[in-house]
Formats: C-alpha cells, sequence, structure tokens
C-alpha cells in the first residue's frame, strides 16, 4: 500500500491503523464524533455505490480477482478510467436512473437501478 492510505470500514472490522471506523456507540458521542461518523458513512455509501456500478457494468469484479495486489489494483483504476470515459462519449452506456442520486433539498438517496443488475 501506498504511505498514507487509509481504507473506510464498519464495525465489523478490528481497529487498526490503516482503518477509518466509526466511533462505536457504547456510550454518548460528542457533536464532533457524530458528525465524523456521518461523514465517513456518506464516504462509504458512495464507495459502495461506485463498486456496485462497477460491478453490474464489467464482469472482471463477478469474482474475487486472482491476482497480485498491484495487477488488482491497475484493473480497478483501469476499469474507473474506462467507466468514466464511457460516461463521456457513449449516451448508451448510462441510461437515467441507473446510478444513486441525492434529492439536494431533502438528503433522501434515490437508489439506482444498478443494484438490480447485479
Amino acid at each position: 500500500m501506498p504511505p498514507n492510505t487509509v481504507f473506510i470500514a464498519d464495525d465489523a472490522f478490528p481497529l487498526k491503523e490503516y482503518l477509518l471506523k466509526p466511533y462505536s456507540h457504547h456510550g454518548p458521542l460528542t457533536i464532533k464524533e457524530r458528525v465524523f461518523n456521518y461523514r465517513l458513512s456518506r464516504a462509504r455509501r458512495i464507495v459502495e455505490n461506485a463498486f456496485g456500478i462497477l460491478v453490474s457494468r464489467f464482469r472482471i469484479f463477478e469474482k474475487p480477482i486472482a491476482l497480485p495486489p498491484e495487477k488488482a489494483d491497475s484493473i480497478v483504476k483501469t476499469t474507473c478510467v474506462l467507466h468514466n470515459w464511457l460516461r463521456m462519449n457513449s449516451s448508451s452506456y448510462l441510461y437515467r436512473g441507473c446510478v444513486d442520486e441525492e434529492d439536494h433539498e431533502n438528503g433522501v438517496i434515490i437508489k439506482g437501478t444498478w443494484r438490480k443488475e447485479i
């Protein structure tokens, strides 16, 4: 892993130096801790949404990638670049309603149909 790399995790993971986890709810949380948990949760949802879309579009993600981490990293980055290129250059790549959207007036997430395609 590159230096200063962290992964977003949830309560199921043990606390490690390279994992960002929410504060536990074993007692009252401060405002700063609640804000941190909220923002971390939003970040996790965005990452899960992004990977969900990649899984629904690229078959390589349908099963574990049995390659060294460096190769798997290259595959993820390449599919992200290809996904972004297709979004900009192919009107039929993603149809309206495919990806999650946020109603900015009330903060409600409208789930995309990609979830049904996995």
